[in-house]
């Protein structure tokens, strides 16, 4: 199975760029899924069912989320009955959405997504691996389900990496959001499961991760405030993973980054 991951999407320039290669993509890497973080996706805060639709309509199968899934306040209410929305798994019993999802193709393989968010230097949620293997024990990769994909939220790499040690030979991917960074570790645990500490965002890296730089500028050399964060709207840059995998077992055979666009140096993944 082939599947790519993209990053969290800042604003209008890493959603055009997504809406618009996408399709390509899916065609030329001969994609089985696509799953982003959409949690940037309006204007750096939150995303909106019209940025859903348009995301899903491009061919996203899944759109997974952070610490910035209710800043519109539309989403509470969209979230619930959107399954292919998902937002982090360990926020309390009670909070609207889901916080993993199963999404099938046209052969009937299905895949599960996983979205959870860290503790480090983050909100104080329940616990994400107690979350992640209360989820994982449903499910048994490369029978009742050919995929799994964890997206933890996170700001620590330690954290993040521990994720990926903790379900490593039980999951096909672990990887990283939150950072707008994208790392070079994309690797292969000794189980077979399929690494990144941070994909990276889908925006304008001409900015401060994703921001227009005057305002966070101004912040961090004056230690004042005059405005409101807003992303920058110079060409944008879709950064992600992608992963194949042994069809009988789910997990992981071969494991890319993926940049694409104006600013970073280029990588594809050879079809």
């Amino acid at each position: 199975m082939r599947v790519l991951y993209l990053g969290d999407i800042v604003g209008r320039s890493g959603r055009a760029l997504a809406v618009e290669k996408i399709p390509e993509l899916r065609k030329s890497l001969r994609l089985d899924f696509v799953v982003v973080n959409g949690e940037n996706a309006a204007a750096g805060f939150g995303i909106t069912e019209k940025i859903s639709d348009e995301l899903f309509t491009a061919g996203v199968d899944v759109i997974s989320t952070g610490n910035h899934i209710w800043d519109q306040k539309e989403t509470k209410n969209h979230i619930a009955g959107e399954k292919r929305l998902i937002r982090p798994l360990n926020f309390p019993v009670g909070t609207p959405g889901r916080g993993s999802t199963i999404v099938q193709d046209a052969r009937g393989r299905k895949m599960l997504v996983i979205n959870v968010m860290g503790r480090i230097f983050m909100d104080p949620l329940d616990d994400p691996f107690a979350a992640v293997e209360a989820e994982l024990n449903k499910y048994a990769l490369g029978s009742t389900v050919q995929f799994i994909l964890v997206d933890i939220h996170g700001e620590a790499t330690s954290e993040k990496m521990a994720m990926g040690q903790f379900c490593d030979g039980r999951t096909s991917l672990v990887v990283g959001t939150h950072s707008h960074i994208p790392t070079a570790d994309a690797q292969i645990f000794d189980g077979g499961t399929a690494y990144q500490t941070d994909a990276g965002m889908c925006g304008d890296y001409n900015s401060v991760i994703g921001m227009d730089k005057a305002e966070p500028l101004q912040r961090f050399t004056r230690k004042m405030s005059t405005g409101r964060f807003s992303p920058a709207v110079g060409p944008g840059t879709l950064c992600g993973v992608f992963v194949e995998t042994d069809d009988k077992t789910g997990l992981a055979k071969r494991v890319e980054p993926l940049r694409l666009g104006a600013r970073l140096h280029e990588h594809m993944p050879i079809a």
